[in-house]
């Protein structure tokens, strides 16, 4: 290579440098590279020397000490005139690089959270980055960040597994969880050790996702490639990113743009709590966008033979035919149990002209967001808890309030002051139902203890109550309006006399078709129009102030309990109670609540703790049956920290593409 050419290689890289420096300050960003020694916390400052590195070039982000960072833009373009002693050494770099040698010495580096800092070699540096390499060959000192509770530091904790036996940087997340989450998607274990083959295979279709996620980033979203790729792997199989065109990629990634965006905002999640109206205000807009008639899809898991929980939604379905008549049209789709089969019955509700579809399970979020983002003008919704989607709403009940009324029941029937409770699984909004009962026995019976069983582990649950001579037990709450299930005493608050023989009190239950009914008056007013750009994923949790969680009580139930039971029955919905408005203490002793304030929805929905008359504990999901644990992966208070799947066959795994 001349020199000429190379002067004109600088000149060129001069021009780039000069243009993204201008671009950087009028962004308000800092046009120059990073300096780790500003960055590092105060503190002894301890490397561990990890050798020699491929290190992906993107990586390299900054600077160990400030020292001639002027000379450079933040992606190491340099920035001084060609005429300087910089600009000279820079060329003759170039020259060796463009030669028969090449740049051989490898830079020096520290890394510290994943990212890299030179301390020697910035030209290298500049030169390699202006041409293009992907990698750049370093020797490299790993600063460890002190273990903390900050998201970020337990996400590289995490990554240092992952390295162990990926030797990737390429992935950086910002989120615990994810890595596993990506191994579950590409059908690997934690422990198991990449080959050299599954490393190039990674590389090459994630820099192709990675062209595809810039083109499509033009707004510079704060999202990081691998973020997107964790949601797109959602949907797609990592097989696709070597079958799709670049265009067919594009065009996924911009269909799934705003959901990706949602689940990568903090508080991207807005959780409503009541039934309002949410029609525009503007009355020749609500009109003009009112529509005549609807067609209503419901696709359930199982059958009503089956399953009591969907024969409460589909009493929720005939009380929307009773209350809309001709206006809608209505179809139920059973059996969706495996995600081809959610799929095909949702498929086949859209191809039927369905406008509005629920999917009535957690297991079924994945196969609704799905035809969701196909299908846009649909509206779907998914019956689920904190699910950060954009293009599908999801729906709960605030079941803690009528479990709140019957701990109390519970407190004031309890002879020896304990009380048995059976619940499902450990999942959202189920430590705050626990909560609210203990909270509640407390009230009427201040020596009151709860004690907890989990029916997701093995034992059984009510059989061990009998024989401990617990004899008021909680069991799950009513599906359905049916006063036959609270009296059969297989769901509900009951009295177990020492004959086994069991006297039913009181329980809450489920009333779908009051959620249904504001779903739809909603959108038949002109509400829900899901405008482009939005990026909030919408939860519904609703209470017993819109009337979807429902209290039955027994007719055995004393006089004066029962009035009890009404008064506050009134108040949770009127919202002059609040179950969480007073003292709490832990088991562990900390004070959650010093009685001056209560708790948002978000701090409720996500409640990993339990009461100190709470007696039991959350169990891990190693003990969960099998199962049980599919629903704990999906809604799980932990299912960040929820190992990939072992057991289930890989989805297009890597054995699929070598």
């Amino acid at each position: 290579m001349s020199i000429q050419t190379a002067l004109e290689e600088y000149a060129q890289a001069l021009r780039q440098g000069q243009k993204e420096y201008r671009e950087l300050l009028m962004a308000g960003k800092d046009p120059h590279p990073a300096v780790l020694d500003e960055i590092l916390p105060e503190g002894p400052e301890s490397a561990l020397d990890i050798g020699t590195l491929e290190i992906p070039a993107e990586r390299i982000v900054g600077v160990k000490t400030r020292g001639r960072i002027t000379a450079f833009t933040a992606t190491f373009k340099p920035l001084l005139e060609a005429k300087s002693e910089f600009a000279n050494k820079w060329v003759h770099l170039c020259m060796a690089h463009l030669g028969e040698t090449g740049i051989t010495d490898p830079i020096l580096c520290y890394e510290y959270l994943g990212n890299f800092y030179v301390q020697e070699g910035n030209k290298r540096v500049s030169v390699l980055r202006h041409f293009g390499a992907p990698r750049i060959p370093g020797t490299v000192k790993r600063i460890l960040p002190p273990m903390s509770d900050d998201p970020r530091i337990k996400a590289y904790y995490e990554f240092l597994d992952f390295y162990k036996v990926s030797k990737l940087y390429t992935i950086q997340f910002r989120r615990p969880g994810d890595y596993a989450r990506m191994l579950s998607y590409l059908g690997k274990k934690s422990d198991e050790i990449w080959t050299e083959e599954e490393r190039r295979t990674f590389n090459a279709y994630f820099h192709y996702f990675m062209d595809a996620f810039t083109a499509q980033n033009t707004k510079g979203d704060d999202v990081l490639p691998e973020e997107a790729l964790l949601l797109w792997l959602n949907l797609y199989p990592f097989q696709d990113l070597g079958r799709m065109t670049a265009a067919q990629l594009k065009k996924s990634l911009a269909a799934l743009w705003e959901d990706i965006l949602s689940t990568t905002k903090q508080d991207s999640v807005k959780v409503k709590t009541r039934a309002e109206d949410e029609s525009n205000s503007n009355l020749f807009i609500r009109i003009a966008s009112a529509l005549d008639c609807l067609n209503v899809a419901f696709v359930h898991q199982l059958t009503p033979a089956k399953s009591t929980w969907v024969l409460s939604h589909e009493e929720g379905r005939e009380h929307i035919e009773r209350v809309f008549g001709d206006r809608i049209n209505v179809r139920s789709y059973f059996d969706a149990n495996t995600p081809e089969q959610a799929e095909q019955l949702i498929e086949q509700a859209v191809s039927d002209g369905a406008q509005v579809v629920f999917t009535t399970s957690p297991p079924l979020s994945r196969a609704t967001l799905k035809a969701a983002v196909k299908y846009p003008k649909v509206r779907f919704l998914n019956c689920s808890v904190d699910q950060p989607y954009s293009s599908i709403r999801t729906y709960y009940g605030r079941m803690y309030e009528a479990k709140f009324i019957t701990g109390a029941i519970a407190g004031a029937m309890a002879g020896d002051d304990r009380i048995g409770y059976i619940t499902s699984y450990p999942i959202f909004g189920v430590p705050a139902s626990i909560n609210a009962f203990a909270l509640g026995a407390q009230m009427t019976n201040p020596r009151a203890q709860i004690e907890l069983r989990w029916s997701c582990l093995p034992g059984t649950p009510q059989a061990d109550f009998f024989a401990d001579g617990i004899r008021v037990i909680s069991n799950r709450s009513v599906p359905t309006q049916s006063q036959m299930y609270l009296d059969f005493c297989s769901y509900g608050t009951y009295l177990m006399d020492d004959l086994g023989d069991l006297v039913p009190l009181a329980s809450p239950t489920w009333v779908w078709g009051k959620f249904y009914e504001f779903v739809l008056r909603n959108v038949f007013s002109g509400g829900w129009k899901h405008e482009k750009g939005e990026s909030t994923a919408l939860n519904y949790w609703l209470g017993m102030d819109s009337g979807v969680i429902g209290l039955k009580l027994s007719d055995k139930l004393p006089e004066g309990v029962r009035r009890l039971a009404k008064i506050l029955q009134r108040g949770m919905a009127d919202g002059s109670i609040d179950p969480f408005f007073r003292r709490i203490v832990a088991q562990d002793g900390t004070v959650k609540n010093d009685g001056s304030r209560t708790f948002t929805p978000a701090q409720i929905l996500h409640m990993d703790w339990l009461c100190s008359n709470v007696i039991g504990s959350i169990p891990p999901f190693e003990e969960i049956l099998p199962i049980s644990q599919n629903m704990v992966r999906e809604l799980g208070i932990y299912r960040d920290k929820v190992p990939p799947e072992k057991e289930a066959k890989p989805r297009e795994d890597f054995d699929r593409i070598r």
